[in-house]
């Protein structure tokens, strides 16, 4: 009826924030305390051996064609950003007045340039947001055949895989038969399984704990662009002057900006150059993104913005990852 009110629940509207977009996020490394206790001689064969890799002629080839950009003769946009593990060991971490510096320096000797630092514990809990509790509750297990429910769920045992586990023999019925022993089998295999239980999380002494898997998938959403909260973004790029830094990693912000106009932190697709001992993590990441219900709405936003700039992008978020790995 012409001139009639609509009346709708607030709840009812599906709303998000949307966030700038580069077309790649290059990583260029995951420092624990003791690649970073090294020196600078340790960096310095880091970035060494990942400056072939990284070159921007080579990274624009990655971003996944950059169509509209191509077309207007622009550089497709693309920045880098390394993440530093200040969760699973604070005390040995070295703080950034010593660190960053170095990292700086190590990568400028080999012409790459730092955009972005993050520190992993920010991926647990970002400006009083709990980021990877926000991520645990958008988990949706994917259960196997004939799961009857008699297993207890992820978020009491902290574990997810990627297919059937092997039954349990244990408990059998005093004279009963014993089951014969059955294999793990992963869902949608490709004639053999690679079955992956993963970890989350734990507790030790009341202390909860996430996995450095978990986390990573926490990382490459906030790199995606696709975490949210409350319709909110979390990702809040702050500038950072090299020459003032503070002596705590708690101090340095969630994502520091070292750079004075980079392209956005957040990109269609991610490409990260780590060492191989990162992949089973990179696995287990993919593994829980496959099951993660990410934000419909900022994921139908990226997938508006990429057509309109002739990009077209998988609609898995874990088929927007990339990876080189290096051997030692």
């Amino acid at each position: 009826m012409p001139g009639s009110a609509v009346f709708r629940e607030t709840s009812a509207v599906e709303r998000t924030v949307e966030v700038p977009l580069a077309h790649l996020s290059v990583e260029l490394g995951h420092f624990y305390p003791e690649d970073l206790a090294g020196g600078a001689g340790v960096l310095a064969e880091h970035f060494r051996r990942i400056a072939p890799w990284v070159d921007r002629p080579r990274l624009g080839s990655l971003a996944g064609g950059a169509g509209g950009a191509a077309r207007a003769g622009r550089a497709p946009r693309v920045s880098t950003c390394l993440l530093v593990d200040d969760y699973s060991d604070q005390g040995k971490m070295p703080p950034p007045a010593a660190v960053v510096p170095q990292l700086l320096a190590a990568a400028r000797a080999q012409d790459i340039v730092i955009d972005y630092i993050a520190r992993e514990s920010a991926c647990a809990a970002a400006e009083n947001v709990p980021l990877a509790r926000i991520v645990e509750g958008a988990l949706v297990a994917d259960p196997p055949y004939g799961a009857n429910g008699s297993r207890p769920t992820l978020n009491e045992t902290g574990w997810l895989c990627n297919g059937a586990r092997s039954p349990s023999t244990t408990g059998t019925r005093a004279m009963g038969v014993a089951e014969p022993w059955q294999p793990p089998t992963e869902n949608g295999s490709r004639r053999h399984s690679v079955f992956l239980d993963v970890e989350l999380w734990s507790e030790h002494r009341g202390h909860h704990a996430w996995s450095c898997a978990f986390l990573a998938a926490v990382w490459q959403l906030l790199r995606l662009g696709l975490l949210r909260a409350g319709g909110e973004t979390v990702v809040r790029p702050v500038t950072v002057d090299p020459a003032d830094l503070p002596d705590r990693w708690a101090d340095f912000p969630s994502i520091g900006r070292l750079t004075p106009a980079p392209a956005p932190f957040c990109a269609y697709r991610t490409f990260s150059v780590l060492d191989t001992g990162y992949l089973p993590v990179e696995h287990a990441v993919r593994v829980i993104l496959g099951q993660v219900g990410v934000d419909s709405a900022a994921l139908s936003a990226t997938e508006r913005r990429a057509g309109a700039e002739g990009i077209a992008l998988p609609p898995e978020p874990a088929d927007r990852l990339s990876y080189f790995f290096l051997g030692r």
